[in-house]
């Protein structure tokens, strides 16, 4: 099955500044990536490629459309939820739910009603009266009633608390994603999306550092828990990272013989977060 996403040489400047430096990856449909990075690494600025907010350099295709040229026909198969509130603070709920129902061809407003029924929110209710936890489920009530092809979500859960947060991710995964939908998340909070991603994406300083399934991940990258009469064995090794926990030494590597450092202590996969700080070390300097 083709692509939902190609991206060959895409580049963007800033000015002085490099946002994306010659990136290139390929997303399959049916997949859940997650796309992260620091502050500045370029994440925001690959969605905006993706979705036509912004010109760039090199070739983009996204679902069979070029976005600075066909974004009106792209925008048909593609939802997309920010980190910010975008809806008017003076706005019923019913209100924006006709206005989606008259403006969306592929909206299901029986499939939205069922999905508000079970949150507190109320037809009459005004943006302004909600929570950002509730304007968040009133977003996502919208996007989960659109037959997309393509869901984009930008810091979705930014700002809310932790119930808030897992149910959101629940209801994705319950009532909107299938096998012919794809969804790139970018979040900080990379430990509540790691159980849901098939794909991880780390972006450094406009390049794409990491581009893997979670499966290869999982063989490529390995953490060993060592004492401290080992640790310069597991130095000479050369390890990604180290830390101390509890006056043992971590040491992350990349491509490690598994058995070889199963001698030296007890092995694990590490965690995205773990292993996104050992790759981004030195950015936040």
């Amino acid at each position: 099955m083709s692509a939902v996403i190609t991206a060959s040489g895409l580049t963007k400047r800033y000015k002085s500044a490099l946002a994306l430096d010659n990136v290139s990856f390929q997303i399959a449909p049916g997949r859940i990536v997650g796309l992260i990075g620091p502050n500045g690494a370029g994440k925001t600025t690959a969605l905006k490629a993706i979705l036509g907010l912004t010109d760039f350099t090199g070739d983009l295709n996204v679902l069979g459309f070029d976005p600075r040229k066909q974004r009106g026909k792209l925008m048909g198969d593609v939802c997309f939820i920010a980190d910010v509130a975008v809806l008017p603070r003076w706005i019923r709920v019913h209100e924006v739910v006709d206005f989606v129902a008259n403006v969306h061809p592929r909206f299901d407003r029986a499939k939205c009603e069922a999905f508000l029924a079970r949150t507190k929110l109320t037809p009459n209710q005004r943006v302004r009266q909600m929570s950002k936890g509730m304007i968040v489920q009133l977003h996502l009530a919208l996007v989960m009633a659109i037959d997309a092809k393509l869901l984009i979500l930008d810091e979705p859960t930014l700002g809310l608390d932790i119930l808030y947060r897992k149910q959101f991710y629940q209801h994705l995964l319950e009532d909107y994603f299938d096998e012919n939908k794809t969804i790139i998340v970018t979040t900080h909070q990379v430990e509540e999306v790691e159980h849901i991603l098939t794909d991880l994406m780390f972006i450094r300083d406009g390049k794409i550092v990491l581009d893997a399934d979670m499966d290869a991940v999982g063989d490529r990258f390995i953490e060993v828990m060592v004492g401290a009469d080992k640790a310069d064995t597991a130095r000479a090794l050369k390890p990604l990272d180290e830390r101390q926990v509890f006056g043992k030494s971590i040491f992350l590597f990349d491509g490690a013989n598994r058995a070889a450092l199963e001698q030296l202590g007890e092995t694990r996969r590490p965690s995205i977060s773990d292993l996104f700080v050992a790759t981004m070390k030195g950015t936040y300097a």
